[in-house]
């Protein structure tokens, strides 16, 4: 019993040092704002925005995929969960854009941004 003990705690900070890189590569990016990635344009958004964004799916997908214990389950299963839950944050997120966008250009000559 102490081996699955041992195999889980590693498990678990494995994922804790996973997530942290992830998370200390998502603030230093927006505390630095490259100019190249913040003052560029690509579908819509700055490249910057982009990086956030699927540096944030990558987290969901990984605490989903750790915690909920998707690496054991039938690979059916797996995908209906993942890929629902990504199909629907991306539809968001293009809304969002799309959405912010036209905010933007409307209130642009009345807001000082």
């Amino acid at each position: 019993m102490a081996h699955a003990h041992e195999s889980n705690v590693k498990k678990i900070w494995m994922v804790f040092g996973l997530l942290s890189v992830v998370t200390i590569v998502e603030v230093a990016l927006g505390i630095i704002k490259p100019d190249i990635l913040h003052l560029t344009s690509f579908l819509g958004t700055s490249p910057l925005n982009w990086i956030f964004i699927i540096l944030t799916l990558f987290k969901a997908y990984y605490i989903a995929w750790s915690f909920m214990h998707l690496e054991g389950e039938k690979t059916w299963f797996r995908r209906s969960i993942v890929w629902t839950a990504i199909f629907l944050i991306c539809y968001l997120v293009t809304l969002l854009l799309i959405e912010g966008n036209y905010l933007y250009d409307t209130l642009a000559p009345l807001v000082r941004w």
